[in-house]
């Protein structure tokens, strides 16, 4: 990283204060968003606390009791307009997401359209809220019932898809008649700042849709807001499985609805009927996007014993043909660094581990400058394995032999959490016994990139509660009201 790299982006886009109640809003403090790749400073971003946590949620409750009156319609031409103003703004969006989380800009191209796609999904899914009408058991009464929005919801998202992750919560929300408080991760809170610009110019009014940007430091403190105020009624987290615990137990005390998108581990499964070039291409896909730092990446590879060695040849081939290090400014890079030192250090320490106990290193292993790890690639994983029992979040790929399809389900199955699940079989039976088999929310059968607004997104066991995106999406930011009308003359 000789040269330095600076980011250009049209002046309304980047924005560095808070945005409550349709004002932008400083704080007593700032904090600085920095370029992983090489250090340096970007921005530097008001740093709100609770004081701001909670005028973002006054706000947002005050402007629930207008918004909920829009009627579907509106609403959904207002989301049409915001998508259509990312859409129109990608390319400075996407500079803003490299910039503050390191991901190449054809990825970060990728993220905006996929952004786009939800406030695009929910637009339309807005005007299908249908309620029901069902038959009564007596003639003197009708049975109604209603849909109506839960009221405030506090949206905290990660850093890894840093305009994505909010919205997939936002759009469903907003379509169901709800307003929010947005908390960003502290590390890309820029991308936030610039939705709301376009939110504002898109005409979403004042206190439907706020943004609190703060600091690792004083995130406690605004989350503690955010879970427990008693005008919110909702909270929507992407993040890690421990996180969620302590927000669902700080949610507990006011029983608010919750939705949670928690860690994977996901395992990629390679069976003896397997393409194989077709399953090294899906693991490169899903392994190797973002650095390996998204929750359905490809965690723990299990390659049946048949072609084991013909597998691992050609995906240490395909790695030295596709990868390449650098800045995500750089066209040809395909990896930018890890999100911070820290990530970095827990791949080291997950590669430091797995050697001591036997894996061999074939491909990368190598901490670099800064926070870039070399894409890595072992053979001869076992399950005692550290890499084979927590998330990585960064570019391993440790391969384990098996040799029937029960010893891999049981592998693969083997872990408190399970959001999603990869395998590559041509066999038509096996597809569907381990379709069904495995404990995951999401499975990609002989595909390795599965995300897409019209299907839901969600974990089993410890990957989480509820669904996003898809027609149930809405559904989390919606309550079923039943309405009895008697008296009536049969």
């Amino acid at each position: 990283m000789s040269r330095s790299y600076s980011l250009d982006v049209s002046a309304p886009l980047l924005r560095t204060q808070g945005y409550v109640d349709g004002r932008w809003v400083s704080a007593a403090s700032v904090f600085p968003v920095l370029d992983p790749a090489t250090g340096q400073e970007i921005a530097r971003v008001a740093d709100c606390g609770p004081a701001e946590a909670k005028q973002a949620v006054d706000a947002a409750y005050k402007a629930f009791h207008s918004w909920k009156q829009y009627t579907a319609k509106e609403r959904s031409v207002l989301l049409r307009k915001w998508f259509d103003l990312l859409t129109l703004h990608k390319d400075d969006l996407a500079k803003l997401i490299t910039f503050e989380c390191g991901k190449p800009l054809r990825e970060s191209l990728g993220e905006i359209a996929y952004s786009a796609s939800f406030l695009d999904w929910f637009s339309e899914e807005a005007r299908r809220v249908y309620g029901d009408i069902v038959p009564s058991p007596a003639k003197d009464r009708k049975i109604l019932l209603l849909k109506q929005p839960v009221g405030v919801a506090s949206i905290i998202t990660p850093w890894n898809f840093p305009s994505a992750m909010i919205t997939r919560k936002v759009g469903a929300a907003l379509a169901a008649g709800c307003t929010v408080v947005v908390k960003p991760a502290e590390d890309t809170p820029l991308s936030a700042l610039a939705l709301a610009e376009l939110a504002e110019q898109a005409g979403i009014p004042a206190g439907v849709f706020n943004v609190v940007p703060c600091s690792r430091e004083t995130t406690p403190a605004v989350g503690q807001v955010l879970c427990t105020d008693p005008l919110v009624a909702k909270i929507s987290f992407t993040g890690s499985t421990a996180t969620g615990k302590v927000l669902l137990k700080m949610a507990a005390d006011t029983v608010k609805k919750a939705s949670m998108e928690l860690g994977g581990h996901a395992p990629f499964i390679v069976f003896d009927s397997a393409d194989i070039d077709k399953a090294v291409g899906g693991a490169m896909a899903s392994k190797f996007r973002n650095s390996g730092q998204t929750c359905v990446c490809s965690n723990r590879f299990l390659v049946q014993s048949g072609i084991y060695d013909r597998f691992v040849e050609r995906l240490g081939r395909a790695m030295d043909a596709e990868l390449r290090l650098g800045h995500g400014s750089e066209p040809e890079t395909t990896q930018g660094p890890l999100i911070n030192t820290r990530a970095a250090e827990k791949v080291v320490h997950q590669i430091t581990d797995a050697v001591s106990l036997g894996a061999k290193v074939l491909k990368g292993g190598k901490r670099l400058h800064g926070s870039f790890m070399e894409p890595t690639l072992l053979s001869d994983v076992t399950t005692d394995m550290l890499c084979t029992k927590e998330e990585t979040f960064g570019p391993l790929l440790p391969v384990i032999r098996f040799n029937t399809e029960e010893e891999a389900l049981a592998i693969a199955n083997a872990s408190n959490v399970g959001l999603a699940g990869y395998f590559y079989s041509q066999d038509v039976s096996q597809i569907w016994r381990v379709a069904e088999a495995l404990e995951v929310g999401i499975v990609g059968v002989n595909e390795g990139l599965l995300s897409t607004p019209e299907a839901t997104f969600g974990g089993v066991k410890q990957s989480g509660l509820g669904r996003e995106g898809s027609k149930y999406g809405i559904d989390e930011y919606l309550e079923v009201k039943y309405m009895c009308f008697g008296g009536l003359k049969p």
